[in-house]
């Protein structure tokens, strides 16, 4: 394991693990604090970070921003990434082994910010993390335990320009994730490992643990 992110990002220039790599303009690494206390996950670069090399730069990414503000979230404290770090071609969903390619640097990635929760955003993030069986629909808005590491999952923010319905719902998660953070600190790191009911009367909260 890379022990800081300038170093990964370095390793990480030139990679060649899947096919991404032929079509890529830039790798998109991730951006924000170094020791954020909120990591977001989306699913991988559009055609504006794949031309910029920064993660949500493009319309969905300026309406995440907006969410942001709503709820005082600053973006330069958080740490943005994706599961995978070059643009799929024409936008379509990453392929499994494309996503298998690039999930240790994710794993690096999230060793290193050590986030206290973890935004998924959207069905690919969800499912390459929690699992295949997971949808979200079903799943956003939920608090997820999985080995010791707290989940929320939400809509991606290219969903809500698709659907404005959802912004609701995006709005609601944030709030979600700021008040679960607020009693993940109040509590202090005890309550945050113990896991299963006594975590949930701690924190005043309901999640679901699963291996």
């Amino acid at each position: 394991m890379v022990e800081n992110l300038d170093e990964l990002e370095e390793k990480i220039k030139g990679c060649n693990r899947c096919k991404l790599c032929k079509t890529r303009q830039n790798i998109v690494f991730g951006v924000g604090n170094k020791n954020a206390k909120i990591m977001f996950i989306g699913e991988g670069p559009g055609a504006d970070e794949d031309r910029l090399g920064e993660p949500f730069v493009g319309k969905a990414g300026k309406l995440m921003d907006m969410a942001f503000e709503a709820v005082g979230i600053k973006r330069q404290e958080v740490y943005i990434a994706n599961i995978v770090k070059c643009r799929p071609p024409a936008n379509r969903n990453p392929e499994d082994d494309e996503a298998a390619a690039c999930m240790d640097y994710l794993r690096n990635q999230v060793m290193i910010v050590k986030p206290k929760i973890i935004v998924l955003l959207g069905s690919v993030a969800l499912k390459n993390i929690i699992g295949k069986d997971y949808g979200i629909t079903a799943s956003r808005g939920k608090v997820i335990e999985k080995k010791q590491i707290t989940y929320i999952p939400t809509w991606h923010p290219a969903a809500l320009l698709r659907d404005e319905t959802k912004k609701i719902d995006f709005i609601n998660d944030l709030k979600l994730v700021l008040s679960v953070l607020n009693k993940i600190e109040k509590c202090g790191f005890e309550a945050y490992i113990v896991g299963g009911y006594v975590r949930d009367y701690l924190l005043g909260i309901k999640s679901y643990d699963i291996d």
